[in-house]
């Protein structure tokens, strides 16, 4: 083998310590900056950054094993993968409309990548969706056209919406900067390069589109097809009892009298949480006036979808269905009548639970019953009282949880509830931040959502994704936090008040 080329000996050093906190910076100014050169100056510096410390993580995985041993061919195919992002952004640029239905496309395919000795599950098809929308966004910056493209910078009568912008800005530069001290840098390394910094751009792409119903038509016909065909590989799983992904979830399966199915995901609380935030942006088709015949394939849809969701047994993901539910309930009538059929439907819940504990896990204790999540979640607490101010480090919630406590389990990666994790790993300096984002976000998507379908169906559906981190895990690392919080402000700073409901016409709804 080769050995390593100089250039990427040096990045082994003290560099990408350097380089994360200049990402997380770019990232930063790429959304609150409302100057056009300096925001394409940031895009495109991202843009060129990321890859450079992603080749820093993977540098001796065996996917680049021919990176090593040809490395002329490797420049080559480089160049010509260059050639080819230049080509698809020329073609972008005059649609770029389709960013939109293109990035909701890819969302949910993930690709095996070996980084730092571990296997990762990335969105690698996203990934190429937000480079080729990148170049086409800073090709036309640089001809000086506007093409459709709006400022990501919320102006100053978006309220809210200034606040999620510059939150997000905040939690970015804070991951980066505590990444410096961490006791587990690399997994902070990719957490930026895999997660944080992409997303970024996808954040600004798809705040570049007018979201017009038409639009949000297309995205929505786009996640429901998806969501079907995922159905039907879970149903093909359920009925031949083979997984297709996850090798730990077949031995899972082997040792127990329940299957769990996870269709394309690698891991069956994501699939549910993707089906219940489909299902949740679906259903609002069923509160306002629609066709009888389009309301009656809205029903077959979502039976189909829930007897997915039921399959993967994922107890968080069919908690997320019910609290997005609810929300979608207060914002069509008064919060009263919603609160009402809440408490009835936790009523019946609990007499279920009471009656068939075995069913839920609940004899074997709270630990047991969440599948080890209570012990994560106290171990996370006493990670964050050792170190309260400032933590341990972004993405040192596995290492020093070990250290800390003497955890043997292979899947350990963080609490399963976001709050505690990022209190362990960033202190209240990083909880505070974390908690003002998720605070300004529900608001800003909340606030005169109220009989607008398409904003009630956005903030139900961010209300149902942060419940469900609080039972498992990604927050900021799911594109699908983005996307909601794009699209969401996108139409907030719109000022899409709707009109009062006797006025409505039912082409203004979700789907039109």
């Amino acid at each position: 083998m080769i050995p390593t080329m100089p250039a990427f000996a040096a990045l082994t050093g003290p560099l990408p310590k350097l380089g994360v906190v200049v990402l997380a910076a770019l990232a930063a100014a790429a959304l609150l900056t409302g100057d056009r050169r300096r925001r394409a100056l940031a895009v495109a510096g991202a843009l060129v950054l990321s890859p450079v410390l992603l080749l820093t993580a993977i540098w001796n995985s065996p996917q680049l094993g021919v990176v090593h041993r040809h490395p002329p061919y490797a420049v080559i195919a480089a160049a010509v993968a260059i050639v080819a992002l230049c080509l698809a952004a020329r073609w972008l640029m005059p649609r770029f409309y389709l960013i939109g239905p293109l990035a909701v496309l890819a969302l949910p395919f993930r690709v095996p990548i070996q980084a730092g000795g571990a296997t990762s599950n990335l969105l690698v098809p996203l990934y190429l969706v937000v480079a080729v929308g990148a170049v086409a966004w800073l090709w036309s910056a640089a001809r000086g056209g506007e093409a459709g493209f709006q400022s990501p910078q919320s102006d100053g009568s978006a309220g809210w919406a200034v606040w999620v912008e510059r939150l997000l800005a905040l939690v970015i530069v804070l991951y980066g900067l505590q990444a410096i001290y961490s006791s587990d840098f690399e997994r902070a390394l990719q957490n930026m390069v895999f997660f944080y910094a992409p997303f970024t751009l996808l954040y600004v792409l798809l705040r570049s589109v007018e979201w017009t119903p038409q639009m949000v038509r297309r995205c929505l016909l786009v996640l429901v097809g998806l969501a079907l065909i995922f159905a039907v590989i879970a149903y093909a799983e359920y009925a031949t009892k083979t997984i297709i992904l996850n090798p730990k979830l077949v031995v899972t399966n082997d040792y127990h009298t329940y299957f769990t199915v996870n269709s394309v995901f690698f891991d069956p609380d994501i699939f549910g949480r993707f089906l219940a935030l489909v299902m949740i942006l679906l259903a609002v088709l069923l509160l306002y006036p629609r066709p009888a015949r389009e309301q009656a394939a809205v029903v077959i849809v979502l039976a189909a979808l829930w007897v997915a969701l039921v399959l993967t047994l994922s107890r968080s993901s069919l908690g997320a269905l019910l609290v997005g539910l609810a929300v979608l309930a207060a914002l069509r009538w008064r919060p009263t009548r919603a609160l009402y059929i809440a408490v009835a439907v936790l009523v019946v819940g609990a007499i279920a639970v009471a009656a068939t504990p075995r069913t839920f896990g609940l004899n074997q204790g709270i630990n047991g019953a969440s599948s080890g999540r209570g012990g994560l979640v106290s171990g996370g607490v006493s990670l964050f009282a050792d170190r309260p101010i400032w933590g341990y480090g972004s993405g040192s919630f596995e290492t020093e949880y070990r250290r800390h406590h003497r955890a043997t389990a292979t899947s350990l990666s963080a609490s399963h509830t976001i709050p505690v994790t990022v209190a362990a790993e960033q202190g209240l300096i990083g909880e505070l931040a974390y908690l003002g984002l998720v605070l300004a976000a529900i608001v800003c998507l909340v606030r005169r959502a109220r009989g607008d379908p398409v904003r009630s169906a956005l903030a139900a559906a961010f209300v149902a994704l942060v419940f469900h981190t609080l039972l498992y895990a990604d927050f900021l690392e799911d594109p699908m936090t983005w996307s909601l919080l794009a699209v969401g402000v996108s139409l907030a700073v719109a000022g899409r008040a709707a009109p009062a409901p006797a006025a409505r016409r039912p082409r203004t709804a979700v789907g039109t």
